[in-house]
């Protein structure tokens, strides 16, 4: 998602840090400024409603892990971004990406391609939800993301894709046998 171009660039406001599987970077209950980008691991974002974890996002190499309320608002976010794997991420802090923005129109410009390609990638997963059968948006799941199946518990999928691990298991059952 980051051409090298960006890359250099963005490098002197880099830090490379590690954190073990379940770490939480972002918690809703704080402002959180800063940025990552995945360079190894998985990780997702999630909202509590009900008393149970909804999923909304998931991330792995290459993606990077904001926190949208506390980058546009400076205020405390809605979601909480967890690892689900251990993983080396890089670290920006986002009043430094902002003083890049203003000084540099390579980064700004790649910085606003991002947020776009965010803001579809949401509302695709939105509409989605909204619209077609649990069946097909864990078919559509199965072929624009595979390894996701592989990495990740299935009822955090399960909750991405809005229902129940069991209704997954049976969508899956179907599926597997379909594939035969």
């Amino acid at each position: 998602m980051i051409d090298e171009n960006v890359l250099e660039r963005l490098k002197p406001y880099l830090t490379e840090v590690s954190y073990p599987k379940g770490y939480v970077l972002f918690n809703s209950e704080k402002l959180e400024r800063n940025i990552y980008f995945i360079k190894r691991g998985m990780a997702r974002a999630f909202v509590e409603a009900d008393g149970r974890d909804i999923t909304i996002w998931f991330g792995q190499e290459g993606d990077v892990i904001i926190s949208a309320r506390g980058y546009v608002y400076g205020e405390k976010g809605y979601e909480t971004m967890a690892l689900l794997e251990d993983s080396e991420l890089y670290r920006v802090n986002g009043m430094d990406l902002q003083d890049l923005y203003r000084n540099d129109i390579v980064v700004c410009n790649w910085a606003r391609r991002l947020i776009e390609w965010e803001f579809v990638r949401t509302e695709h997963h939105l509409i989605a939800n909204l619209s077609e059968p649990a069946a097909d948006r864990y078919m559509q799941l199965l072929r624009e993301k595979p390894e996701i199946l592989r990495r990740v518990q299935l009822q955090h999928i399960a909750s991405f894709l809005g229902i129940s691990s069991e209704h997954l298991s049976r969508i899956r059952a179907i599926t597997k046998n379909r594939t035969k």
